[in-house]
This record gives structure tokens, C-alpha cells and sequence, in this order.
């Protein structure tokens, strides 16, 4: 392990949650700012300033595409990732007529269960993982063959474990396309290239909050599912944070094995550290996992009440089931994988983690939890 920061890299020391939002990068920031001059107008109007703002927008839809490895024309803004997959998913079934079902894993982001519970069917399918979280990918094609499927959802990463998913094996009938949600890998593994239409939120790699990226294949059938006009923009008008999206996107994307070969071994560590607890569980696959991540949940501890006391040791960490806290429902991800749903918390690392911040958040850890097992009556 070493202590050396990402090239570029800012510290923000005690910061472990970059899965909910990275701070913004520094190609980010700099894009950013010289676009908030050159980028205000309206990109869909006639005058120069307009098409100042519209070059601008290309731009960043063509350095989006590069990095995903397809065409600038098949590249979209959104105001988010959830909307992203919003649009991207309904706008597949939508486009197939009388087909209205969805196949999808059951540890999608709640963003693709919310489109399907929004556009009820009775031939949705939801297949189930394994006790890592990866789906069977020869169950989900065998789900897809329904007569009434329009479309299969399935996520490059899990954003609570961080299991990778195997998207490019999959191998489905040739008129149900495939939706991927890439929001908790983009810029930490290369992407995946077996898609239909795919889905990131910018915040999630060091781009500004309120951007999404939504690709669709020119081959693919897709319809505005919702009113407006028949694009993957939208009304989308935020050029300078598309911009700043993009910068960031190829920046990360240009530091990726370098800096997920520096996370790797700092994880691995946190893994030990919790399992080394006792009646702690770590979940999540140990291998075929993205680097920066790790969940576990600890027996006989609230995971607030956890997150809690990290934070006044100087950690900023979420609970594993961050997606759903607000609810005060748990983990449908935990559940199912048939994990404990108690007591969980989910450690991301940015890009400048450091290893002395990795051993003392261990020590904090078990600090933590020996204090409140104490004071648990």
C-alpha cells in the first residue's frame, strides 16, 4: 500500500462515502468555471451566443461518448442519474408497443424499481443473486424470452456492495433491449460494452450534482416516455455542468487502473479489519467487486447509531442501505442476498484516501463498536 494522493487529487481527509458523491475533480472545477462564461445561453437557439453554448454541449457529449466507447449522437443530458433511468428504461418500453414487462435483477437501484412500479405489469420479473449479490445471467435470459418482455434492466456494479454484474455475457433474444444503470462503476472500471442504453449520474465520478448521462444505441427502438420532445436531452439546459461532467468523466477515466490498483489493497484492509470483529459479516463478492467499496454489518449495533460515531471519530461513511434509509425500510439489496439487514455500513474511498487514513479508520472502527456493544444494555 502506499500514502501517495491521485494525480490531481484534493485531499478530503475522513471522507469514505464517494459511492453517495465524489468531490468534484479538478478537471471538473476548471471546466466548470471557464463554461459558466461561455455556456449560460440557451443551446437550442439561433443566436452566437447560443451556439457557443451548443459547441460546448457537443463537446461534451462527444468526450462522454469516447469514454463509453460509442457515438457523440447516441449520448444525452439528463438532470440526474435517476432520471436518467427513468427516461432510458420507460423510453425501451414504451417504443415496443403492446410488450410492457421488465425483467430486472433484484438488487437494481431504486430508481429502476420506481419506473417499474410506476408502469405496472403483470410481466415484470424480478430474478434473484446469489448470497455476493450476482445474478445468473442464463436466469435472466430465460426471463427475457416472455412474450410480453419489452426490456431487461441490469446494473454494471451494485451501489450498495459494490458486486460487479456480468453485463457482457449476457445473451438475450434480439428484440428485448438492455438497460444498464453504470451509475456506481463509471470511472472506476472500465464500462461495460453489452448494452442498449445506458445510465451514469456525474456526482458519482467528480462531476457536479445534477447531471445524468443517458446512451442509447442508434439501433435501438427508444420513445420519450414522458412529454416533450423525442430526444435524449430533454429540456436539459445546464451546459457548464455537462462540461464539467465530461472533464471529470475522461479525467477519472484516464487514472482509473492506477488509482483502483491503490484502492484494492486499502479495502482489502477494511475487509480484514471488519471481519475480524466479532459477529461481524462482510458482504459483497471479495473478487468481482469495484475497488473503492465495501459494506459489512455488525450484529447488536444500530447502523445509524455506528455511522454516528465514526462520523465524531472524523469518518464520513453511510449506511449500507443509504438508497432506502429514509424510509427506515431495509435493504432490499441485504435482504436479497439474504445478508443481515442490521447494523450495516457502506465505506467508500475517494480518489486521495490515503493508508494512514484507512488504519485509523479501522481503529476507529473497532472502537466504535466496542463502545456501543458497551453501552447496549
Amino acid at each position: 500500500m502506499t500514502n501517495a494522493p491521485a494525480p490531481g487529487g484534493v485531499a478530503h481527509p475522513g471522507y469514505l462515502d464517494t459511492a453517495s458523491a465524489e468531490p468534484l475533480h479538478p478537471a471538473a472545477r476548471e471546466a466548470l468555471t471557464a463554461a459558466l462564461e461561455r455556456g449560460f445561453a440557451d443551446p437550442r437557439r439561433l443566436h452566437q451566443r447560443a451556439r457557443d453554448a451548443r459547441l460546448l454541449l457537443d463537446n461534451a457529449r462527444a468526450v462522454v461518448a469516447e469514454c463509453l466507447g460509442c457515438r457523440p449522437d447516441e449520448v444525452g443530458f439528463t438532470g440526474s442519474g435517476t432520471e436518467a433511468v427513468h427516461r432510458g428504461l420507460l423510453g425501451l418500453v414504451a417504443a415496443h408497443g403492446r410488450r410492457s414487462g421488465i425483467v430486472h435483477s433484484a438488487v437494481e437501484h431504486s430508481a429502476v424499481l420506481h419506473a417499474t412500479q410506476w408502469r405496472p405489469s403483470p410481466a415484470h420479473v424480478t430474478v434473484g443473486v446469489d448470497r455476493h449479490g450476482r445474478v445468473d445471467t442464463s436466469t435472466l435470459a430465460d426471463a427475457a424470452t416472455g412474450p410480453d418482455v419489452a426490456a431487461v434492466a441490469l446494473q454494471s456494479a451494485n451501489q450498495e456492495v459494490g458486486t460487479l454484474q456480468p453485463v457482457d455475457d449476457l445473451d438475450l433474444p434480439d428484440e428485448v433491449p438492455l438497460l444498464v444503470d453504470a451509475a456506481a462503476s463509471l470511472g472506476r472500471v472500465a464500462p461495460p460494452q453489452r448494452w442498449s442504453a445506458l445510465t451514469g449520474s456525474a456526482r458519482k465520478w467528480g462531476g457536479p450534482a445534477g447531471v445524468g448521462i443517458l446512451a442509447v444505441r442508434r439501433r435501438t427502438r427508444w420513445t420519450n416516455p414522458f412529454p416533450g420532445d423525442d430526444d435524449l436531452d430533454g429540456d436539459f439546459g445546464n451546459v457548464p455542468g455537462a462540461l464539467a461532467a465530461a472533464a471529470a468523466l475522461q479525467a477519472v477515466t484516464a487514472e482509473r487502473d492506477e488509482v483502483a490498483a491503490r484502492q484494492w489493497p486499502l479495502v482489502d484492509h477494511i475487509r480484514a479489519a471488519a471481519a475480524a470483529i466479532p459477529d461481524t459479516e462482510v458482504v459483497g463478492d471479495p473478487e468481482r467487486r469495484l475497488p473503492h467499496l465495501v459494506t459489512f454489518s455488525v450484529l447488536y449495533v444500530p447502523g445509524d447509531e455506528l455511522v454516528a460515531a465514526l462520523d465524531r471519530r472524523g469518518f464520513c461513511v453511510a449506511s449500507g442501505s443509504a438508497c432506502t434509509a429514509s424510509t427506515l425500510e431495509p435493504s432490499h439489496v441485504l435482504a436479497a442476498m439474504g445478508a443481515l439487514t442490521h447494523g450495516n455500513v457502506r465505506v467508500s474511498l475517494a480518489r486521495d484516501t490515503t493508508e494512514d487514513e484507512v488504519v485509523r479508520f479501522c481503529t476507529a472502527l473497532a472502537d466504535s463498536v466496542a463502545e456501543l456493544r458497551r453501552d447496549t444494555p
